[in-house]
């Protein structure tokens, strides 16, 4: 399974290392993921989604249907 957001879409990034001595080596950055669990009382189930943690507090705050629609999400 890939490491993206079904939200926002955040995924791994690349940068690199930096040592003291200024030698640079690859490294990922990953997103913070999480899988949660939504109830959509409109639909009257559960949806269980890998999404960051800024999604959450987006879903927090602004409910999980208008953030589903927003985002164009299959669920």
């Amino acid at each position: 399974m890939a490491r993206v957001c079904a939200i926002t879409g955040k995924k791994t990034i690349s940068g690199n290392n930096v040592s003291h001595a200024n030698n640079k080596t690859k490294r990922k950055f990953f997103p913070n993921l999480q899988r949660k669990t939504f109830y959509i009382p409109e639909e009257d189930r559960y949806v269980t989604m890998r999404i960051s943690t800024s999604a959450i507090r987006t879903i927090n705050k602004n409910g999980i249907l208008a953030v589903l629609k927003k985002a164009g999400a299959k669920i």
